[in-house]
């Protein structure tokens, strides 16, 4: 960080034609295929993002997502919403059975869906109330606060924890 309080941007980043993520690095040389990583997805999103290199090493790492420039942050954000597709679940309809694996029929902020909760070691509990459930597939659905959900929704995810 400068004495300002900004962060002194030493890269480029754009799109090559192929639509990958290439990063031009203070010294000039060309990253192609560079990924984004959120280091605290959950609890702080805009927060320490590293950029990966195809080889796997960090290139880049950013402490604040809202100090780079507006073009910069929008390619950046565009890429983790790919990647971070997580939904919300509102509201849990009902489950196939008690134990796993089990096929649940739920709500989220991106429409109705059903998935497979194949053990219950699947739902990781979060601070503040939080859930993270992994579907068979490796889906994450997120529910902020569990106790926020309906009396049914709640009744039928209890029998999880």
């Amino acid at each position: 960080m400068t004495p300002d309080n900004t962060t002194t941007i030493t890269f480029a980043m754009e799109r090559d034609t192929f639509g990958r993520l290439v990063l031009t690095d203070a010294q000039g040389e060309r990253h192609v295929g560079i990924t984004p990583v959120r280091a605290f997805p959950l609890t702080a999103p805009g927060e320490g993002i590293s950029l990966v290199g195809g080889d796997g090493r960090e290139l880049v790492w950013i402490d604040r997502v809202e100090m780079l420039p507006p073009q910069t942050r929008a390619l950046l954000e565009e890429e983790l919403a790919v990647r971070d597709f997580a939904p919300t679940l509102l509201k849990l309809h009902k489950v196939s059975s008690f134990g796993v694996p089990s096929t649940w029929t739920v709500s989220t902020d991106r429409g109705d869906t059903s998935f497979v909760l194949k053990a219950e070691e699947d739902i990781r509990r979060l601070e503040g109330g939080a859930l993270l459930i992994a579907s068979a597939h490796g889906v994450q659905f997120r529910i902020a606060d569990a106790k926020a959900l309906d009396r049914p929704s709640r009744k039928l995810l209890e029998r999880f924890l």
